[in-house]
């Protein structure tokens, strides 16, 4: 049997310090990593082919900065983005997340924490058997990123994918809030932090077109689940 080729990295950092670090630590642990100082420098490294299977990138980079790269990159590539920040406000995340980021980590994060998100997103970049998915009127094709909802297409952004997907992996269980978090973000919200409610509230507004209805229904105090609508009174 074969083995499995080294998953390669694409580690976009302008501060020597923290690049050298986190090479060598991706390296022991197996990875390939490729290294870029700049926007432009990594978007050039991003394109070629075969493509990285990762991409680490800091958000304030010479050149071009983590949310012009993202939304350059996304016009093009699917690759999973593991987005490194200073900031760490929610309006930050949200906006890192938008711009085509599968994942965001502030400064100074801890190691194992980061090798975690690493681990999530190549696991998640790994080939399904299972390539479609479908409940009631809504379809998600994984091979073609499209997802249907009575016919019409929905554009999502990568993280309303993910978040999607999950749901669609359990179909009428009720899902923490914790476990949603875990799976999808690869972290733990503690506090009053609102990026999960964001991002439902994104996913319903784009999935209840033409008043369809509900699927996403919160669960008070526990979590959601992907159900049918049990009747016709909107949730707030």
């Amino acid at each position: 049997m074969s083995e499995q080729p080294l998953a390669h990295i694409l580690l976009i950092e302008d501060d020597q310090e923290i690049m050298a670090f986190m090479q060598m630590e991706l390296e022991y642990e197996g990875y390939r990593v490729e290294l870029a100082q700049d926007g432009l420098q990594g978007l050039k490294a991003a394109r070629q082919n075969p493509a990285p299977d990762l991409i680490i990138l800091d958000r304030m980079l010479p050149g071009m900065d983590g949310i012009a790269f993202c939304k350059r990159l996304r016009q093009s590539s699917d690759v999973p983005i593991l987005m490194l920040t200073a900031k760490g406000e929610v309006n930050e995340r949200v906006e890192g997340l938008d711009a085509g980021a599968n994942d965001y980590l502030v400064k100074p994060f801890d190691l194992n924490e980061l090798l975690a998100r690493v681990r999530v997103q190549i696991r998640l970049r790994q080939p399904s058997e299972r390539s479609l998915f479908e409940f009631e009127d809504l379809s998600m094709d994984l091979s073609s990123h499209a997802v249907t909802r009575a016919g019409q297409e929905i554009p999502l952004s990568p993280k309303e994918f993910e978040l999607l997907h999950f749901f669609l992996l359990h179909p009428r269980h009720v899902l923490t809030r914790h476990r949603i978090l875990e799976a999808v973000w690869g972290w733990d919200f503690e506090g009053e932090d609102n990026v999960l409610e964001v991002y439902i509230r994104y996913l319903r507004k784009k999935l209840e077109i033409d008043q369809l209805p509900r699927l996403i229904h919160t669960v008070r105090g526990i979590g959601y689940v992907l159900k049918e609508e049990p009747n016709s009174q909107p949730e707030l």
